[in-house]
């Protein structure tokens, strides 16, 4: 199956708190330019490109010298916007897609519906607040400010784990897993998948 080649876009937001251009590629090879001032960041969205097959490019500029959190909630936003733009009005896209990704000890199941109904369940233990410099509360602001903007109905289930690092990895992982799943096109469909014909 030979996918559209036209499934780009670019965002820029600029606000008082964050200045950042991102570009993403539905149907790439998993490349990845990311500068977030926020290195945890910077390798979360990478894992997500990477096994996602998508190719993103992000430079942000934010107020980190307060703390990372407009960086990372504004990164979601932007993120989730470029997703609908890509996609396009009618998508005749699978819509759906889930993958549990191990990691170690650690085991991560994401679920998510293309539904343009945002929802966001986050059912993950942290047994620390940092990695490094990183919240880690931040990776569930993230994720709701990305289902929000993205329109997205998105599960999160950590099924086991310790090493938090690696639970937060495996979220990543297992986002852009079930992204490029729902993202696919289904050349069955001449529409949206929904018996209203309509998202």
């Amino acid at each position: 199956m030979t996918r559209p080649s036209a499934r780009e876009s670019d965002i820029q937001r600029q606000t008082k708190e964050t200045k950042i251009s991102l570009s993403l590629c539905l149907d790439g090879s998993g490349r990845a330019e990311i500068s977030t001032g926020v290195p945890f960041m910077d390798h979360m969205l990478t894992l997500f490109a990477v096994h996602g097959f998508f190719d993103l490019t992000v430079e942000a500029k934010g107020d980190t010298e307060v703390d990372g959190h407009h960086t990372v909630e504004d990164l979601g936003i932007c993120l989730g916007q470029a997703l609908k733009k890509a996609l396009g009005p009618t998508p005749a896209i699978r819509r759906y897609g889930d993958a549990a990704v191990p990691m170690d000890e650690t085991l991560v199941r994401v679920a998510l519906d293309l539904s343009n109904r945002p929802f966001l369940h986050y059912q993950v233990t942290l047994s620390d607040t940092k990695i490094g410099t990183f919240d880690t509360e931040l990776a569930k602001e993230f994720l709701r400010s990305f289902s929000l903007h993205g329109g997205i109905t998105l599960h999160v289930d950590m099924i086991r784990g310790e090493n938090n690092h690696h639970i937060i990895e495996a979220i990543f992982k297992a986002l852009g897993r079930s992204l490029d799943q729902a993202t696919t096109p289904d050349p069955r469909l001449t529409g949206v998948l929904s018996s209203k014909g309509s998202l």
